[in-house]
């Protein structure tokens, strides 16, 4: 018993460490475009949404039931060191994505984790299969789908009712609506995904016998499950927010505006019925949505792609590894030891590998940055399969590569400058527009 006693206390601990990188993980689906349009400042902004995640977090418990009695066969003989392999391979999938600024799903990566670990140690009876499908899969597919739609004809209609207004006066009141709805979307997150940690810390307690089958979270998970991701919040992922709030698509505050209402009431309806829903997937697609509401915005798709191949890959690849811990793990006390050693090894590594180009809230917002870039004033010798010779590729490179090969075209004699302005072409310089082919 003291043996259990003590893994349970591991199981927990782990938990809240997933929960934290949760908190940093998807800050940037409340405040990113919050932040890359000016609305609130950047630590202002993660505060607030801190804040409001730890409210979320007492609101419902419909989705905590989800993960602890409904993915996972209580009675399947799970143990608590598959649960512990689980959320290794969550909070491994999560640095990874991070690192590389990849939105992608913490609660995929935890559901991911913990079917796999599932699936090695006790095999495939354990897993639910029709609430995988029903309340992961089948919303996983569907939510940036609602989003999006939600988010494009919000966007067009905002732009519609406010098209004889003083632009100028509409943008101060959508900048104080993008911060009410990123409050809500906070509030949404806290709700949705403060849950799961609460339901995988319930399922440890009742594979080890602390809690009866089927028993509702006690309130001191609710409460340390909800500060930790408050405190993951207020660090701030600020890579992530980075590629949510300026690599998506150039968000104007109409648009901030939308994409955050339609992501929220996506959220908070989803909770309500106890889907575990991702909230990267309804606010990347309330974001992909608005940027295609927009007439004359340019959704980089390129940057929609590789968030889409990591939406992919975050169940398979956070099982995956799970998979090995908990073979590992399931080998007795050394296997724990050594499952907790390797893990504590990846994350040091991750962290320090980040060291090498820091992200914080001074150069959140500094595109040029993110591309790997050099300021413009020192100019480079161009790729080989570039046309553009002499200057480095500006940060909106995907959007003015876009504009200039869709209509409308740039007028004559004016030709797209580095920062993305229009200039006069000088008489020396070629006839022709900056191509696709200077995409990195």
């Amino acid at each position: 018993m003291e043996h259990i006693t003590l893994l349970i206390g591991i199981v927990i601990v782990t938990a809240l460490v997933f929960d934290f990188t949760n908190g940093f993980h998807d800050t940037a689906n409340a405040m990113a475009t919050t932040i890359s349009t000016g609305a609130l400042a950047p630590r202002a902004a993660v505060a607030m949404s801190a804040v409001l995640n730890l409210l979320g977090a007492f609101l419902s418990v419909e989705v905590a039931k989800t993960i602890s009695s409904g993915i996972i066969d209580e009675g399947s003989g799970v143990q608590p060191e598959v649960i512990f392999a689980g959320l290794v391979g969550a909070i491994i999938w999560n640095l990874l994505t991070w690192l590389a600024g990849l939105p992608s799903s913490s609660s995929h990566a935890l559901m991911g984790g913990l079917i796999g670990a599932t699936v090695a140690a006790v095999g495939t009876g354990a897993v639910n299969g029709d609430v995988v499908v029903m309340k992961v899969l089948i919303p996983a597919l569907a939510a940036p789908l609602v989003a999006g739609i939600a988010s494009l004809c919000a966007t067009r209609l905002t732009y519609r009712v406010a098209r004889d207004a003083d632009e100028g006066r509409t943008a101060k009141g959508y900048r104080a609506g993008q911060i009410t709805s990123a409050a809500l979307v906070s509030l949404a997150h806290g709700t949705n995904d403060a849950q799961k940690t609460m339901g995988v810390i319930t399922l440890a307690l009742v594979t080890g016998g602390v809690l009866a089958p089927d028993s509702d979270p006690p309130v001191w998970v609710i409460a340390s499950a909800g500060l930790a991701i408050a405190l993951g919040t207020y660090l701030g992922g600020w890579r992530i927010i980075r590629t949510m709030g300026k690599g998506i698509t150039d968000i104007q505050p109409p648009q901030g505006f939308a994409a955050q209402t339609s992501a929220a009431a996506t959220i908070l309806a989803s909770s309500h019925i106890g889907f575990s829903l991702s909230t990267t997937h309804v606010c990347s697609g309330a974001v992909m949505g608005s940027g295609l509401g927009r007439k004359g915005s340019v959704v980089r798709w390129s940057t929609a792609g590789r968030m889409v191949v990591g939406w992919a890959l975050t169940l398979p690849a956070a099982g995956a590894v799970a998979a090995g811990a908990a073979l590992l793990a399931e080998q007795g006390d050394w296997g724990v030891a050594t499952v907790a050693v390797l893990t504590v090894a990846a994350c040091g590594a991750i962290w320090l590998r980040s060291r090498r180009t820091p992200v914080d809230h001074t150069n959140v917002n500094d595109v040029e940055e993110t591309a790997g870039t050099q300021p413009a004033e020192a100019p480079v010798p161009a790729p080989a399969a570039s046309p553009a010779v002499g200057e480095p590729e500006p940060a909106g490179v995907v959007t003015t590569a876009m504009r200039a090969v869709a209509p409308p075209p740039p007028p004559a004699g004016v030709a797209l400058g580095a920062d993305g302005t229009a200039q006069e072409e000088a008489p020396s310089a070629p006839s022709r527009p900056a191509s696709a082919g200077s995409l990195s």
